[in-house]
């Protein structure tokens, strides 16, 4: 049997790190070690011109430190897990001094950008709240995408629903013969005034919702039986972190039923809806179920128009959660 090629895997490891090797592009990485961002984030971030940053961003994933997702005219930066440069970009900023003046800068402008993206959402949803169950309905009728729900979580009662971006609390409606306990969270005052009164409306007294944050859900490990992402992740910083908090609070065995978008090129959505991403590739979404320790059913296609409507169920595997998930609990 051959040996590993050791100098070859030398020869790697000192391009990666020439690469990095170099201020602008350490700042690069130390942001997106800590999420994906577009060009013109980090542009503005940095303070430099696109053409400069592009070059940089460039040669990090020429050397495996960083991966391009382009998404439309988008193109999305990120440490994937999957990257074998991975674990030296998490060390190398693990090892950035947080009080230096340029990398302390650069943290406060990256909070800064993601509180406009929050903002301009909590807006969005603000305006749209009334009509938010007749937008859901613009690309596939809301009963198929709703029947393929029912139909993926079984026929077998529910003891603790978890319905993550309820909204309207819609699902919660739908689902709530078929609960015990239903739980709907949602960031939107305006859209949970909207669940409640359509709970209420309803007579569903066993169902509640609160205001709570999908990266860090008010509840503990291993508490629920089942739990809902729909049509939430293409208004999200961060999907994989989500996934993973979701994982986080699934009882083993427990099932996870995501509804999203197909990719697709409908770049208006941006502008009109305040989509972040254009819809997920089945194996990317995939990937991201495995490293929270949840295994994928084949993926459920609802074509619509113009738009297909894609629904996942993952289940927590009975065995504890992966590394990569215990580290964002912990988180």
């Amino acid at each position: 049997m051959s040996q590993p090629d050791t100098a070859q895997t030398l020869d790697t490891l000192m391009a990666a790190l020439r690469a990095a090797a170099e201020p602008t592009r350490l700042r690069l990485l130390a942001l997106c070690a800590q999420g994906e961002l577009t060009v013109s984030e980090l542009t503005q971030i940095l303070g430099q011109s696109q053409p400069r940053v592009s070059r940089h961003l460039k040669l990090l994933c020429e050397a495996g430190l960083l991966e391009r997702v382009p998404e439309g005219t988008w193109a999305f930066y990120r440490v994937g897990d999957r990257l074998a440069g991975a674990p030296l970009v998490r060390a190398l900023s693990s090892l950035l001094p947080s009080q230096d003046p340029t990398l302390a800068r650069d943290a406060e402008r990256l909070a800064a950008v993601k509180r406009a993206r929050a903002e301009a959402a909590e807006q969005y949803f603000r305006d749209n709240a009334v009509q938010w169950s007749a937008i859901r309905s613009l690309h596939v009728d809301e009963a198929q995408v709703e029947a393929a729900v029912l139909r993926l979580l079984g026929g077998a009662p529910i003891g603790d629903l978890l319905d993550i971006g309820t909204g309207t609390g819609r699902l919660l409606e739908v689902l709530a013969p078929h609960v015990r306990r239903g739980l709907g969270v949602d960031l939107s005052r305006d859209m949970l005034s909207i669940a409640r009164a359509n709970l209420e409306r309803a007579g569903i007294r066993h169902c509640q919702v609160r205001q709570a944050d999908m990266y860090a859900l008010p509840l503990d490990n291993a508490s629920v039986d089942a739990a809902v992402i729909h049509q939430v992740l293409h208004f999200a910083d961060e999907p994989q972190k989500a996934i993973l908090e979701a994982a986080r609070v699934l009882k083993p065995g427990g099932r996870l039923v995501i509804v999203d978008f197909a990719p697709h090129d409908l770049e208006d959505l941006r502008a009109r809806h305040a989509h972040r991403r254009l819809g997920f590739a089945d194996a990317e979404l995939r990937a991201w179920c495995m490293a929270a320790g949840l295994d994928v059913d084949p993926v459920t296609a609802l074509p619509g128009q113009p738009l297909t409507v894609h629904v996942w169920r993952a289940t927590k595997r009975a065995a504890q959660l992966s590394p990569v998930a215990q580290k964002s609990a912990a988180a």
